[in-house]
This record gives structure tokens, sequence and C-alpha cells, in this order.
């Protein structure tokens, strides 16, 4: 089991969770970030520093951002696990799922 970061993620990267990671597990991709289940030590760290409630242990996730679980997981099938995402940077690429989804209106 892992977190799982959810829709109140995408196009909004706020990246507080990656400074409170105490494993490096958050991976920045084009529009959301991602947490790898294999490098995540499940501390739940992340989760309360999200401005926007969007990280939840994967058995907790609504069922109305379900999609995002398996999203999670694809991000990292070609990406392996690069053991810590500050070596890597920000991934020029998203899972096909939220790839696919229209850009959230941003306030201005």
């Amino acid at each position: 089991m892992t977190y799982i970061i959810a829709e109140p993620c995408v196009d909004l990267l706020d990246k507080a969770c990656i400074e409170e990671c105490p494993v490096d597990c958050i991976y920045e991709g084009n529009r959301m970030l991602y947490i790898h289940p294999d490098e995540c030590v499940d501390c739940g760290a992340c989760e309360p520093v999200c401005p926007v409630e969007a990280i939840f242990y994967e058995d907790d996730v609504p069922e109305e951002w379900a999609s995002f679980t398996d999203a999670n997981y694809k991000f990292f099938e070609e990406l392996g696990s690069p053991g810590g995402a500050s070596k890597l940077g920000k991934i020029e690429t998203d899972a096909p799922f939220v790839a696919s989804l229209p850009p959230k209106e941003t306030e201005h």
C-alpha cells in the first residue's frame, strides 16, 4: 500500500508534500505530483501538509477519484524506481489518464 495523490493536485503542484517527505518519493510530473509506490514508506508526513487535501492512503481514495490510483502506478511503469525524485527533477510527462484531463481553470 502507498499514498495516492488525486484530482485536487492536477494543475496545482503546490509541492509542500515534497518538502515534508523524508524519503524523497514524490515525483513531479507535467501536471501533477505522484508518489512512488515502491519508495513510499507509508509514514503519512505528506498528507497533512497538502493545502488542497489531495493525498490519501490508497484504501481511502474517494470513489470519484479512484482512477488516480491506477494513474499513480502507471506513471512509474516506464520510469521504474530511480531511488529518489530530487535527482530527476520535473518529469515532462504524466500518466495517460492525467494527461487527457481538461486543463483546470486557474484564478488570476
